[in-house]
């Protein structure tokens, strides 16, 4: 019985500590994908990230300090890519990595039924997919909808360290 009180204690101590956790990465002025700026169209982002030949795993963080959803209509999908081409001049060298929907209630792709709000979101992502990796990242926003003034958002990677 003492063992079993003392499982119990543990586990309660690891949850408790697991939801107060911080995610640990670290911030390089060289990982801002994204200023300021609005975005009412479907387009790359011009700023074209080298995060190295080997496996970067990071994070993704999107302050969005705008978000237009008025309409009931409009859908934001942010998307990280990756090519290995440093313009990505390739078109089917480019791939998906990852990617975040901002809607409004009555679009989202899933079950969700709540609109998306302003503030920061955190975009986990990684370079590899079947064992390829891509060596440049860049951002890609996906609008669409009744838009008359879109999405404003900042964006910076930060490298997840073990």
């Amino acid at each position: 019985m003492y063992i079993g009180i003392l499982v119990m204690v543990l586990l309660v101590t690891c949850c408790f500590f697991a939801t107060k956790a911080r995610l640990n990465f670290t911030y390089d002025e060289g990982l801002v994908f994204k200023t300021a700026g609005l975005i009412a169209a479907s387009a790359a982002v011009a700023t074209i990230i080298d995060v190295g030949e080997g496996v970067y795993q990071g994070v993704m963080v999107l302050d969005v300090t705008a978000l237009e959803i008025a309409s009931n209509d409009e859908i934001y999908d942010i998307v990280i890519q990756g090519s290995p081409d440093s313009d990505f001049g390739t078109d089917t060298n480019i791939v998906d990595l990852c990617s975040i929907t901002l809607a409004a209630a009555e679009v989202q792709r899933t079950d969700c039924n709540s609109d998306s709000i302003v503030g920061r979101h955190l975009l986990p992502f990684i370079n590899m997919i079947n064992e390829t990796t891509y060596r440049y990242l860049r951002l890609y926003t996906v609008v669409a909808g009744t838009i008359a003034t879109g999405i404003n958002y900042k964006a910076r990677a930060g490298q997840i360290r073990g």
